[in-house]
């Protein structure tokens, strides 16, 4: 119901952190904001509720919605309005930070507060009438009364008039209290008396409004069970908006949510990626990709090969994401989905140490692998990326083939595991529950074209050298090792070859000396004969003119 979503979404988008304010009250170290946050909180729920109670398809909204709507208009509609009402007459519309600031309890609400702020707003305007009195008297136009929190309140004039108030008549009126280079500064008995009334005033109209503060503090934190259930069903409610929104406008559909091991995605796409994909141009779009792990007719285990940057990882990661999405009550980026519920996903993707704990990258990695391993069950969906690739070539490929045999035969949970050691591509035809995919690519011109399409079998190879390329390595490095690829690519082991590998080939290449000419280079022999420091501009331009010449004939 777009246009109930759009309604309700407006009034939660004003409604204020009440569940931490309320924390913060409830520890003694809320503030006036804090109040003002229960207050508005209150006023969007009632408003909310009202919104939600004309709607009739309500009625058939889910029970967790339904519950969530019918709590916050039995609370928001009248529950609330004792307290309500209360803080609204008590709380300013912008009160201060801290309690100890002052200034937050709204005019009218209190009297005895409403007089002491009289007396103190009465004696500033004391003030303005005695300055005024002291011009007369000294006949000094820019004596004024000026107040810090040093001298407190003082009367201040310039060093000219300075000793026409320390000499007598005036000098029994006016106490001399500090001279500077630009002023002199007294008090005056009269001044003193009229500054302690402030203080006197200032001091009981703050005390007071601490009593009021703490007051209304009770009252809330008497209803706190109350606040809390009534900002939890607001955070339901908004939960269920958002996830609506981003259902309708970014085409997510409705998962089906059994309790079989079934995990059927139709054209599931990565929530992130996709996004990241559409702000860099119409040109791209993401490409959708379909998983089935599936004891009826589909493996339950999937061996995902193919090029690097072809998109193993965002496939393995998105098929997570859409299981934990499902699970949480959402709506998932994907055709359609069919999900047996997961007690967990372990995930194992990515690259890290922890070298304060003395773990290496590859000791992170079997940590990680060794704890999806020992606790993956039946129900749980597992994804692997690169298991192995940390150490020498023979013994991650071990590891990776042990964990894959473990994962089929002792786990027996729905998983994808990615990798690069070809070889355990082999395993399909042992382990009756695994399956072979790859990433497809195409070839063009030299050039290899990511397709990012999940298709069915294992890849033939890895195209790391192509993606070398396009990470920018020189090109005689990347020349190099194509070379090296192909000749290890013939033999059947790399240790029974390595001896034959001309290791300083490329060296040679580069550095090794030139070969010499074998016939006189007419252009060098120019170039040999100019005296560039010698030359005028004339000159250099004649010279320029006779190597083209002498290129042409060449």
């Amino acid at each position: 119901d777009g246009a109930l979503r759009d309604r309700a979404r407006a009034a939660l988008r004003k409604m204020p952190d009440v569940a931490r304010s309320m924390t913060r009250l409830s520890l003694e170290r809320g503030g006036p904001r804090d109040l003002v946050a229960v207050r508005d909180s209150l006023t969007i729920a009632r408003d909310l509720a009202g919104v939600l109670a004309d709607e009739q398809p309500l009625s058939s909204a889910p029970a967790e919605i339904a519950t969530a709507c019918a709590d916050l208009e039995a609370r928001g509609s009248g529950g609330f309005s004792d307290l309500l009402q209360k803080l609204e007459e008590a709380l300013s519309d912008e009160p201060p930070l801290l309690a100890r600031d002052g200034g937050f309890i709204a005019k009218g609400y209190d009297a005895g507060l409403d007089s002491v702020r009289v007396l103190r707003d009465e004696s500033r305007r004391h003030i303005a009438g005695l300055e005024a009195q002291y011009r007369d008297q000294t006949g000094v136009k820019n004596l004024k009364i000026k107040h810090n929190n040093v001298l407190g309140y003082f009367v201040e004039t310039s060093p000219a008039h300075g000793d026409k108030l320390l000499s007598a008549p005036l000098d029994e009126i006016f106490i001399h209290r500090q001279t500077l280079a630009s002023a002199v500064r007294f008090t005056t008995a009269d001044l003193a008396n009229l500054a302690s009334e402030i203080a006197r005033a200032r001091n009981e109209a703050l005390a007071r409004e601490l009593e009021i503060f703490a007051e209304l503090g009770q009252d809330v934190g008497a209803r706190a069970g109350d606040i809390a259930a009534l900002a939890e069903a607001a955070a339901q409610i908004d939960v269920a908006a958002a996830g609506a929104q981003l259902a309708i406008e970014e085409k997510y559909v409705r998962p089906v949510i059994d309790d079989s091991v079934t995990f059927r995605i139709e054209a599931g796409r990565h929530p992130v990626v996709e996004q990241a994909v559409a702000g860099a141009g119409d040109a791209q779009r993401f490409v959708a990709n379909d998983c089935v792990l599936s004891e009826e007719g589909a493996a339950l285990l999937w061996l995902v090969t193919g090029p690097n940057m072809a998109g193993k990882s965002t496939f393995l990661r998105q098929n997570a994401l859409i299981a934990i999405l499902a699970q949480a009550g959402c709506f998932v980026p994907a055709a359609s989905a069919h999900i047996g519920v997961c007690d967990r996903v372990f995930s194992r993707v990515g690259a890290a140490d922890d070298l304060a704990k003395g773990r290496s990258t590859f000791m992170v990695e079997m940590v990680e692998t060794a704890a999806i391993l020992n606790q993956a069950t039946e129900r749980s969906l597992v994804i692997l990326d690169e298991i192995g690739r940390g150490t020498a070539t023979f013994d991650g490929m071990s590891i990776a083939w042990a964990a894959v045999e473990h994962l089929h035969n002792a786990n027996k949970c729905r998983g994808l595991f990615a990798t690069h050691y070809h070889e355990l591509t082999a395993l399909s035809e042992t382990l009756p529950r695994l399956k072979n995919a790859s990433m497809r690519v195409r070839e063009w011109k030299g050039d290899v074209i990511f397709l990012h399409e999940v298709a069915d079998g294992p890849a033939d190879r890895s195209y790391g050298v192509a993606v070398a390329r396009l990470a920018g390595l020189p090109p005689s490095v990347i020349a190099r090792a194509g070379d090296v690829l192909a000749m290890l690519e013939n033999q059947k082991s790399a240790g029974d070859s390595i001896d034959a590998l001309p290791l300083f080939a490329a060296l040679h290449d580069q550095s090794g000396p030139a070969p010499q000419q074998t016939e006189d280079d007419p252009l060098k022999e120019a170039l040999a004969a100019l005296d560039p420091d010698a030359m005028t501009p004339r000159e250099a331009m004649d010279a320029l003119y006779r190597l083209k010449s002498v290129v042409g004939d060449a």
